[in-house]
């Protein structure tokens, strides 16, 4: 009987450190996630319910998961620097930190002028190939009030959404001779950094640092997604949500309305059109494969 309910208490174990390995959500910035850097820039806020970042002359700043994800859904509300910008960069993206493998999707809001759209550039890197910048100038003021932008990534698609609108979509063409990142996991990130060389106005407008320091804030981070190490069978389960759920294998009717309006509307640079950096376009920019 001793024996029976020993191996019964270790079998229940094995079930609750499984479920936990499948699909992790923090509940708290302090659980999930660690200081990348400048840990003297990071500060809880909001009764703890928040992480700000600030940016000075002195130092940027950043933070990382704890753990990283092979494949699987990440979010987090973001309220960006307010007013004068230009110049800063505030991120919020994946990477595998790897070198000739190295994969990355990248959310990058680049700061403005007061009174200027708020920028997003979104990227891709597939197995040590970038370079696959578009932007998208944001229809509201992201400042204000708190956004939610999500990196979906599984065995289908990529799928970069603010507020649930997808404004970018980068298609698993592996069977076309496309690369797409599947060989390593990623970690989660966000930095707010200096960026003027670039960032604004292709670096014409220099950051005015009689208005720092620069603060973006960051809360309700979910992750959905296969942590490693953990089970290897995890990222390739057929019974994770981010893999056979509809709305997260294929865009639903209204998301590919919505998507359609965002870049007829909103997008203000596709490296696929720009024929000067690539006169001939890259092979995943062949109509439907992004």
């Amino acid at each position: 009987m001793e024996l029976s309910n020993k191996m019964l208490a270790t079998f229940v174990l094995y079930v609750m450190l499984l479920s936990l390995s499948v699909s992790a959500k923090p509940a708290t910035f302090l659980q999930d996630f660690k200081v990348a850097y400048a840990d003297s820039h990071v500060k809880l806020v909001e009764g703890g319910s928040a992480i700000q970042l600030s940016l000075d002359q002195s130092s940027g700043c950043g933070f990382a998961s704890k753990y990283k994800y092979m494949y699987g859904r990440v979010s987090m509300k973001i309220k960006l620097v307010p007013g004068d910008s230009a110049g800063t960069v505030a991120a919020f993206y994946m990477n595998s930190d790897t070198g000739v493998t190295h994969n990355e999707l990248d959310f990058e809001f680049l700061g403005n002028r007061s009174g200027q759209p708020y920028t997003v550039q979104t990227n891709v890197f597939a197995e040590g190939k970038g370079e696959r910048e578009q932007r998208v100038n944001l229809w509201f003021d992201p400042s204000l009030n708190y956004h939610t932008y999500s990196i979906l990534w599984n065995h289908h698609h990529i799928v970069f959404m603010v507020d649930e609108v997808p404004i970018r979509v980068y298609k698993n063409n592996e069977a076309k001779g496309i690369s797409y990142p599947k060989s390593t996991p990623m970690g989660v990130y966000s930095t707010l950094w200096e960026a003027d060389n670039w960032a604004t106005r292709g670096g014409l407008e220099k950051i005015d640092w009689s208005k720092a320091p620069f603060k973006a804030y960051y809360k309700d981070f979910d992750i959905e997604g296969c942590p490693v190490p953990g089970p290897m069978s995890c990222a390739s389960n057929p019974s994770n949500m981010w893999e056979r759920s509809p709305t997260y294998t294929a865009l639903t009717p209204a998301q590919a309305r919505s998507y359609r309006w965002v870049r007829m509307n909103h997008m203000v640079y596709d490296y696929c059109t720009d024929k000067p950096r690539n006169p001939v376009p890259p092979p995943e920019c062949v109509a439907g494969f992004y």
